[in-house]
């Protein structure tokens, strides 16, 4: 199955970064693919290189770049919720990308299943 994300909370504020990552992770280990992650809302504060978790504490924007970079997965934040925080290209992670709400769309339409985490 071809699944994507829409990720619509910030990090480290709620479970939800936490609950699609391992939803993520999961699903690759049973051998669907994850298309991609749409961070929408406040979830595009996920992806900024700035974050500096305590040692002892997990690193959110890792784990995103992370499932880039080893299962291909795409990790796109959109450009008008990006620009109501700040986020720019010079801030976020090397995997990362900003991109228009038209891309979620085009995820729905390409995707098996489009789940949900966040309010």
């Amino acid at each position: 199955m071809n699944i994507g994300i829409l990720l619509k909370e910030g990090p480290y504020n709620h479970q939800a970064a936490d609950t699609a990552y391992k939803f993520a992770e999961a699903a690759i280990a049973r051998g669907h693919r994850v298309d991609a992650i749409f961070l929408y809302n406040d979830g595009v504060l996920n992806v900024t290189r700035h974050m500096d978790p305590p040692q002892d504490d997990r690193h959110i924007a890792s784990r995103w770049d992370e499932l880039n970079k080893k299962h291909g997965v795409e990790v796109l934040a959109c450009i008008a919720a990006s620009k109501r925080r700040g986020i720019n290209n010079d801030v976020i992670i090397e995997g990362g990308e900003i991109t228009g709400l038209g891309t979620l769309t085009d995820i729905a339409i390409r995707t098996d299943r489009l789940v949900t985490f966040g309010d």
